[in-house]
């Protein structure tokens, strides 16, 4: 009778805390039990234990005696060591809203917030855009003479873009610009990244984070008239100073500097900022006509106000200003995207010339993280979405069409388990993007899933590069108009880099800002601790804390048992065949909101200076973030069956990496006591989650070097034309003529096998079958001419020795050595013997 009352009492513990019950239904149903216990079989040790138990339950769940005598003392102590944070850090955890991610951080997704979200689409005027100027600018590309000839876009393409309105997407209608959501926007990068970083950076900068942005949020109606529409027609090209040699990842650490000072404007002195500054790194700066700048503004004799300092400032100054020098270029890696410094001395601007005017002074940062939180989800991430659509296309109809050892390479294993990372990376990239890019229209500013894309798209794009490198082979390192590969594996790490590097980005930004802004109690806890104790403060913290106690204990138990259970504990939401996906989700999920409150709660303040663990705490949250987004869109998609071993492989890859994270950040864990125990709840029967299998590699690999549904389906807004500049379009032409001449190859390898005619190579092998009689006339002349077209892409560039030559020897100098040898034998004739 004891057992089962013991039984009884761990059951109610279990499922209260599963269920996070009310505090004070647990305490009634455990003094309950604990009645019937002394009722049926007297105190005993359990019966002692449960009056303890129900004893302290009873005296918690009496609130007014619990806000009196300990959660009083829990707040004070509470306020003592919470850590300080600095204004930019608070502005930066303010920025933006929670979508997805706070749901991941419950430990309880609400599945039907995401599914019941329609499928990402675009407006008639939007697909029209696509289908139209797209389409034409991507046919204008050349991106080989671009990169290496001219290094700047051709007046031709660059007044195209200008005028169809690439520069404008973002900005209104009514100011003159096309007034496009961010799906569109994202589309549209994502489709002319195969134009290369030159043009694809042209024109996603001024769509992103920049003066077209800022204007649209905080600008003065004097500054949105006269800017926005020269803005959406190119007459202005602007570009954005922020970062400079002392301030790169640490950008609140400006040392460029505005004084408020009197000075001569238009011929009047007036009140205005003299800024001295140096900045680098700044795309478009050496086309730019207007640049917006980042400073820090102090007024030293209050002709503001009453403040000394006011921070970061944003103004918006025509290039012309006297003062400022601007025009030379970086030469950034692989790319001729347009990127220089600038440079500021004594430039005087009018207090109007701050973003949003004069009282918008010192709300720079607040400014840039608010827009950053949008943008970063948007053009970076598109832009590596569609490099990586472009490297499956290409490299899977290569795989098809070049053969070794009489094979297809794509029927090795060692060039499939490449091919099915580039198809599995990118169908991950695809379903992040366009659904966190969809949040957009529903008024969400997802600044933590933004920046969970900007680092993961962009870390998966230079992984698909790296295998469609590998998958090419010697093919891909010999530059020239014929690689596709070589000059986007050069760039890459130009994305990796901007708007945030990534390894700031995973270190400290993922889990660093999501832990305080996506998290049910965390903000709220500490906003309260900024208040004075009174009685509503002290109120208002034991709900939240009390909460959170539930909540960390609910995660403990739900980690648990999920566990244990293999998640059938869990509803399936969505599709019957995604149910274990959903199951697995959900918890990896209470795990996740597991060990993240437990970092918080055992490292505290020194959580934010142990980079490595929170840089993987910050991938697990991204893992389930990438999974969820995943399972939106195969449902999205309306669940087709030729799809599945894509969401397939993604979960196993998604699911399999997110225990290798967490396997890690246990093995190192600083508290090694709290690590068993939060292994023992974590893994309690082992670790169940494998990588992707070898046969479903092959899968993803056959399905993508034949012709199949899926294959045109997922890659039909890719820019496949045959065109000389199009070197991926033509091996996917290849492919297609490959496909189409199959049952004459057929026939051919019919004859071989049964001797009719002998194995040949390339022409020799189809006029031997031309001349057998086993293929006609007419079908050798189609198979002569895919030849032709399989050597021209099997072949490689090459060069005469002076295309090579970039330069030649300086003139200059030969001048001035000829003109110091004939001085030299004057001086030795004039001297005396």
């Amino acid at each position: 009778m004891t057992l089962l009352f013991l039984f009884a009492a761990v059951g109610i513990v279990f499922f209260c805390a599963y269920s996070q019950t009310a505090l004070l239904t647990t305490a009634i149903m455990m003094s309950v039990l604990t009645l019937l216990k002394l009722m049926f079989t007297g105190v005993g040790v359990l019966g002692v234990v449960l009056i303890i138990v129900s004893a302290t339950l009873v005296l918690l769940s009496q609130t007014g005696l619990r806000k009196q005598y300990l959660s009083r003392a829990i707040f004070v102590w509470f306020r003592s060591v919470l850590p300080d944070i600095s204004q930019t850090e608070q502005e930066a955890i303010d920025a933006g809203t929670v979508w997805w991610d706070g749901e991941l951080f419950s430990g309880k997704p609400n599945w039907n917030k995401l599914l019941s979200l329609p499928k990402p689409s675009f407006t008639e005027e939007e697909q029209a855009f696509l289908d139209g100027p797209v389409v034409e600018l991507c046919r204008m590309m050349d991106n080989w003479n671009i990169n290496h000839n001219l290094a700047v876009i051709p007046p031709k393409t660059l007044q195209f873009i200008k005028d169809k309105g690439f520069l404008g997407m973002i900005i209104p209608k009514e100011y003159g610009g096309l007034g496009f959501s961010g799906m569109a926007q994202s589309e549209v990068l994502s489709r002319i990244s195969v134009t290369g970083g030159c043009i694809s950076i042209f024109i996603g900068v001024p769509n992103s984070l920049g003066p077209g942005e800022l204007l649209i949020k905080y600008g003065t109606e004097e500054q949105k008239d006269h800017y926005l529409p020269r803005l959406a027609d190119g007459t202005d090209v602007p570009c954005f100073a922020l970062t400079g040699p002392l301030a790169g990842s640490d950008a609140t650490s400006l040392p460029d500097q505005g004084v408020v000072c009197k000075g001569e404007f238009n011929g009047e002195e007036v009140v205005g900022i003299k800024l001295n500054f140096e900045k680098r790194y700044i795309t478009l700066a050496p086309v730019a006509s207007v640049v917006g700048l980042a400073f820090q503004l102090s007024d030293p004799d209050h002709l503001m106000g009453d403040k000394d300092e006011y921070g970061i400032t944003c103004a918006l100054i025509p290039r012309k200003t006297k003062g400022i020098r601007i025009g030379r270029r970086h030469k950034p890696i692989g790319d001729a995207f347009i990127n220089g410094p600038i440079f500021g001395k004594d430039v005087f601007i009018p207090l109007d010339y701050i973003i949003g005017g004069a009282e918008m002074a010192g709300m720079g940062w607040t400014m840039l993280v608010n827009c950053l939180s949008v943008g970063r989800c948007i053009t970076l991430p598109s832009i590596g979405n569609g490099m990586s659509k472009q490297m499956l296309m290409g490299t899977s109809a290569y795989a098809a069409v070049r053969q070794q050892f009489g094979l297809p390479i794509a029927k090795f294993e060692g060039v499939q388990k490449p091919l099915a990372r580039i198809a599995g990376y990118s169908y991950i990239e695809n379903a992040a993007c366009s659904h966190t890019v969809q949040s957009l229209s529903y008024g969400e500013k997802p600044s933590v899933a933004s920046a969970i894309l900007k680092y993961h798209v962009t870390e998966m794009a230079r992984q698909c590069l790296i295998d469609a490198m590998d998958i090419h082979g010697g093919k891909s390192i010999m530059t020239g108009p014929k690689n596709y590969v070589a000059d986007p594996y050069s760039s890459i790490p130009i994305l990796i880099t901007v708007e945030g590097a990534n390894i700031m980005t995973r270190n400290l930004m993922i889990f660093g800002q999501g832990a305080t802004r996506s998290h049910p109690y965390v903000l709220k806890e500490m906003q309260l601790a900024k208040q004075p104790v009174n009685d509503h403060t002290v109120a208002e913290f034991d709900k939240t804390f009390f909460a959170h106690i539930g909540f960390s204990i609910g995660n403990s138990v739900r980690s648990f048992m999920l566990a244990v259970a293999g998640g059938v504990l869990s509803k399936n939401p969505g599709h019957v065949r995604l149910a274990k996906h959903y199951r697995d989700v959900d918890r990896l999920s209470a795990s996740f909101a597991l060990i993240a409150d437990m970092s918080m709660l055992s490292l505290q303040s020194s959580l934010k200076f142990k980079e490595m663990l929170s840089a993987r705490l910050g991938d697990l949250l991204s893992y389930l973030y990438m999974a969820s987004m995943v399972l939106k869109h195969y449902e999205s998609e309306g669940c087709p069956d030729d799809e599945y071993p894509l969401v397939e492989w993604s979960m196993a890859h998604l699911t399999s990496s997110y225990q290798v994270a967490l396997d890690e950040i246990l093995q190192n864990y600083p508290n090694r006591f709290l690590a068993l125990k939060l292994r023992w709840l974590i893994f309690p029967l082992g670790k169940p989650f494998k990588a992707p299998q070898d046969s479903l590699d092959t899968t993803l690999a056959n399905l993508f070097t034949q012709n199949t549904d899926l294959r045109q389906r997922y890659l039909a807004n890719v820019f496949a034309e045959n065109t000389d500049v199009n070197p991926a379009g033509q091996a996917n032409h290849v492919f297609l003529e490959n496909d189409r001449l199959q049952p004459i190859f057929k026939k051919i390898f019919a004859a071989i096998k049964a001797k009719t005619i002998t194995k040949a190579i390339g022409n020799q092998q189809i006029t031997l079958a031309k001349d057998a009689g086993v293929i006609t006339a007419a079908e050798a002349k189609q198979l002569m001419a895919y030849d032709k077209q399989l050597m021209d892409i099997i072949h490689v560039d090459h060069f005469e020795e002076k295309e090579l030559i970039r330069t030649k020897p300086p003139a200059k100098k030969k001048a001035v050595a000829k003109k110091a040898a004939v001085k030299k034998e004057q001086t030795k004739k004039a001297e005396p013997e």
